[in-house]
């Protein structure tokens, strides 16, 4: 008997419950809200440009191939060049390695194999570049140009574009609510949309870069480097409480 009044007594004040959060449900009034979506973009100057340098070895005499100039000695050029241009060592690193059989008569035989080998130089400014090259040897300057770009702050930049769009958002949620005599309330909701990151492609605007062909001089010409900025831009939406 006294099992049952207590399974009866616990099944009532589990329906009670159920009851009072049932109602407690229907009396809540939804919070009125609104969404709204902000944008924000910023353009930078490019601070780290990357180029590709490859050198390779040939002969001074180069009908009879004597006097052969190596990669060591071009190498040796550029190291020193790189460093007098007050950039760190980390600045330049080997990115590939290679060589091609040297036809100096199209009837005979290849009689050597000269090698060449590709590097990748880090500056700030474009105009470093064409300081480097002149402390090397033209002829063995096979090609050189850019491969990339990027900024040292990026990260850094890439949260302020971020805040600039939660706050376009928030104030377009002001001004749309000003409009119907409302007034913007706390955030409910922020998600991040998208982001686009856009890395334009360098073009080098006239033929900057000394080829093996090319005679000898004594400074490379000035640099004539076009490239666009990097653009990062930003998507944010988010839910106010209309008060």
């Amino acid at each position: 008997m006294k099992k049952q009044a207590l399974l009866t007594l616990t099944m009532l004040v589990s329906t009670l419950g159920l009851a009072a959060a049932q109602s407690t449900r229907t009396d809540e009034k939804p919070t009125r809200n609104i969404e709204v979506t902000g944008f924000a973009e910023m353009e930078i100057t490019p601070d780290e440009l990357y180029f590709t340098v490859s050198l390779r070895e040939y002969f001074k005499d180069e009908k009879n191939q004597k006097d052969k100039v190596t990669i060591s000695t071009l190498e040796q050029q550029l190291t020193k060049a790189v460093a007098a241009a007050g950039l760190p060592k980390e600045a330049l690193t080997v990115s590939g390695l290679g060589g091609y059989q040297n036809y100096w008569d199209k009837k005979k035989k290849p009689s050597t194999f000269l090698e060449s080998k590709q590097y990748l130089l880090k500056v700030d400014r474009a105009d470093k570049l064409d300081g480097i090259l002149s402390k090397i040897e033209s002829r063995g300057i096979q090609y050189a140009n850019i491969s990339r770009v990027d900024h040292s702050q990026k990260e850094e930049l890439k949260k302020q574009v971020k805040i600039n769009a939660l706050k376009a958002a928030k104030e377009k949620a002001v001004y749309l609510l000003a409009a119907i005599d409302q007034k913007a309330g706390p955030v409910i909701m922020i998600r991040e949309l998208e982001d686009n990151l856009y890395y334009p492609q360098p073009m080098l605007a006239k033929a900057n870069v000394r080829m093996m062909a090319a005679e000898s001089a004594d400074a490379a010409p000035d640099s004539d480097l076009e490239y666009q900025k990097i653009k990062i831009s930003y998507r944010m939406q988010a839910a106010f409480e209309i008060q």
